[in-house]
């Protein structure tokens, strides 16, 4: 399946885009794409349901974000082999895991705004992984069991407050509007191997990323396995798993950073686009 949250932020609806690329009405079977809702019964329920039979929604409405009321946002740093090349950084023993706040995500086609002072913000197209199931002390073997689903994330950073502001990379990282997720929760029986889907970023018509999930130094499963030994994973947590080369900051000779205007587009196979326009704040 392909769930989606619509409308306005904040009143977001329910929704799934059914084979026909129809989207359907939702809100009268679960209360929203959330927390218990994304368990293993919950989904069955929702995958023998006659999409026919949903009320069809009408226009071209917002997509919010594909998962409400995030738990966590846990972020990978440098794991793609590619990635970490570019950037001249060693290969890390362990995952690095940074927190975005959860003032951040956005809906996928959101404007992202860059904060007063950013001279540095750049792109990031990442995998995201949405639990499904609690998970603690997983073993990398059972780990994609407690996976609901995948979507796309923009993990938007500035580097800037992210190197330079002493402390943690999620200064650099939770900016509001730096989280673009979505357009949809894809259920993980629609990616029998998250460690094989091309991705690709363009800003404003030019190929910048282009990646493959195949690179990542820590795959998903090891990911949660080693999540899952630090922290109780609960559904809705949502773990952004890192990013192929091609961000600004390794542009060579010199690294080239958004600017008010600008238009990126996010794809990963099979999980759907996103289109953000960048401005700044006042």
């Amino acid at each position: 399946m392909k769930l989606v949250r619509y409308g306005a932020p904040g009143a977001e609806k329910p929704g799934l885009i059914d084979g026909d690329g129809t989207l359907r009405d939702l809100s009268g079977k679960v209360a929203d794409i959330a927390g218990a809702a994304l368990d293993d019964a919950t989904l069955d329920q929702l995958r023998a349901l006659d999409a026919a039979n949903l009320p069809v929604v009408e226009g071209n409405p917002r997509l919010g974000p594909c998962v409400g009321d995030i738990g966590k946002f846990l972020c990978i740093g440098l794991n793609y082999s590619d990635h970490a090349a570019e950037t001249g950084a060693d290969i890390p023993e362990h995952p690095i895991l940074f927190f975005k706040a959860n003032s951040a995500v956005v809906g996928p086609n959101d404007t992202v705004s860059m904060p007063r002072g950013s001279t540095h913000t750049d792109w990031e197209v990442e995998l995201g992984v949405v639990i499904g199931k609690t998970a603690k002390y997983v073993s990398a073997a059972d780990a994609l069991d407690h996976v609901a689903g995948y979507c796309v994330v923009n993990d938007v950073s500035e580097r800037y407050f992210q190197t330079q502001l002493t402390g943690q990379w999620t200064k650099g990282k939770s900016c509001d509007t730096f989280g673009p997720t979505g357009p949809w929760l894809v259920t993980r029986d629609e990616v029998p191997d998250p460690q094989k889907l091309d991705m690709w970023l363009d800003v404003n018509g030019k190929r910048m990323q282009t990646g493959n999930t195949s690179t990542m130094i820590f795959t998903v499963a090891e990911i949660i396995e080693h999540l899952s030994g630090l922290m109780t994973l609960h559904p809705g947590d949502v773990i952004s798993t890192g990013t192929p080369p091609g961000v600004g900051m390794g542009m060579k000779p010199e690294p080239v950073y958004l600017k008010s205007g600008d238009r990126m587009d996010v794809w990963i196979e099979g999980l759907g686009q996103q289109t953000q326009t960048v401005t700044e704040d006042s």
